[in-house]
């Protein structure tokens, strides 16, 4: 799926890559764009303290983000967005099959074709694994979530897969379309990023369409540079330096 280096065996893999498009599992960077923009609305202040101890109450004990891989499920951050909604982001669990699950199934069908390079109608089991059983000695994902209605949502997930040469990893970022333009992508991928350095990770690539204007902007505003594709006139590539 990944393609950071290039080296005499990297023949199979690039058939590999091109299996992995066509269905719709690759990791591809995306701060998914609405074409509705979000209600801006101003909660009173006594709603906005309740959201507040929601967040707190969904939060889990803090660690480091340079701790061991097997505390890292322990991390947690309570952030604000800049419509002043608390979210907690942390990474994703086993446990949040079902959140995951609904997340990707509520995606707008335009969101859906940016963050797998086509249309998927539903997630599969598989794939819900896939997205929620990490192994954290190779791979990270963070989930972002608000408590409204009684209920937990996902609301954006960035993640990250170590490439095969353990010194680059492939990313994506994915955010509910009604949740765009609040500072959450960069969030998500701020948090990723961190855990990447603090790992001795050398550099961070995504995979984009052309066309994904949200992904080219945020890629920009955080640092990544710009390239096109030598193998999918379609594509570009984004890369991140992080040592």
């Amino acid at each position: 799926m990944k393609r950071p280096t290039r080296s005499p065996t990297a023949t199979s893999a690039k058939h590999a890559r091109k299996s992995a498009r066509k269905a719709g599992t690759r990791l591809t960077a995306r701060s998914a764009t609405s074409t509705t923009k979000p209600r801006a609305t101003k909660a009173p202040a006594a709603r906005g303290r309740a959201a507040a101890g929601a967040a707190k109450r969904l939060a889990n004990k803090p660690a480091s983000p340079a701790a061991a891989p097997a505390a890292l499920p322990e991390l947690h951050w309570v952030e604000t967005l800049r419509d002043g909604t608390h979210v907690v982001i942390r990474p994703i669990r086993s446990a949040d099959a079902a959140l995951e699950r609904r997340f990707i199934e509520q995606l707008s069908p335009e969101s859906r074709r940016m963050r797998f390079l086509g249309q998927l109608k539903e997630p599969s089991d598989a794939l819900i694994r896939q997205f929620t059983d990490i192994d954290y000695q190779r791979d990270m994902a963070f989930i972002a979530l608000v408590h409204r209605d009684g209920e937990t949502r996902e609301i954006g997930v960035s993640r990250f897969s170590l490439g095969a040469d353990g010194t680059t990893c492939e990313c994506a970022v994915t955010v509910s379309d009604d949740w765009h333009h609040k500072g959450l992508a960069t969030l998500l991928m701020r948090h990723l990023i961190t855990v990447a350095r603090a790992r001795g990770i050398r550099a961070m690539i995504s995979y984009d369409a052309v066309e994904n204007t949200d992904m080219r902007d945020l890629a920009g505003f955080l640092g990544f540079a710009r390239i096109a594709d030598p193998d999918d006139p379609h594509m570009v590539i984004h890369r991140l330096a992080l040592q």
